[in-house]
């Protein structure tokens, strides 16, 4: 018996010494990161992937602004691009405004308008700007509609993706060529 123990003991120590040598880092090591990968070419030119009838995403404080502002959603966005305009709400925004209650049935109800195109969510949670800024990575067909500084920022960073903005109680679009897009003003 005293020898097995003096064996668990060697044992001990040796877990202890490579534990110790796993924890010890080279300070002057590059550390690693992983940056997502976007085609260059978006950074230089526009997106070729847009074009009428614009998919334009929908998030929840662009239906309440606009309702703040007196404006029909699908109207005023044909009047900013000149095009036909297909405003499209996923599920996760959806449950969005179903979780804030009565006080924004009206955006309910506008959500819900037939002229809308409701888009399944497959993933876990209901995180409305992370499953915009995903479908908008994945797919780059889509305007996004937010009046969401945080949101706006994060979308900026993902080239090829226009963003509809309410300034002057009317709609408005950056990051969009002269040749689509609503005139500058």
């Amino acid at each position: 018996i005293p020898q097995l123990r003096g064996d668990l003991k060697g044992l001990k120590e040796k877990d202890r010494a490579k534990a110790k040598e796993k924890k010890k880092k080279d300070p002057s090591e590059l550390k690693e990161r992983e940056v997502t990968k976007y085609p260059s070419c978006l950074f230089f030119q526009y997106n070729t992937q847009l074009g009428p009838p614009y998919h334009v995403l929908v998030d929840t404080n662009f239906i309440n602004f606009s309702i703040k502002a007196k404006l029909d959603i699908v109207q005023s966005m044909m009047d900013c691009l000149y095009a036909k305009c297909i405003p499209c709400i996923t599920d996760c925004v959806m449950a969005e405004i179903e979780k804030l209650g009565m006080k924004y049935r009206v955006a309910l109800r506008i959500a819900k308008d037939p002229r809308f195109e409701r888009l399944p969510c497959t993933h876990k949670g209901t995180y409305a700007d992370d499953c915009l800024v995903q479908r908008v990575t994945q797919h780059k067909c889509y305007i996004l509609a937010t009046v969401d500084r945080d949101l706006k920022r994060r979308i900026r960073k993902i080239p090829g993706v226009p963003i509809m903005y309410i300034s002057n109680h009317r709609y408005n679009i950056e990051r969009m060529p002269d040749d689509y897009g609503a005139p500058r003003f």
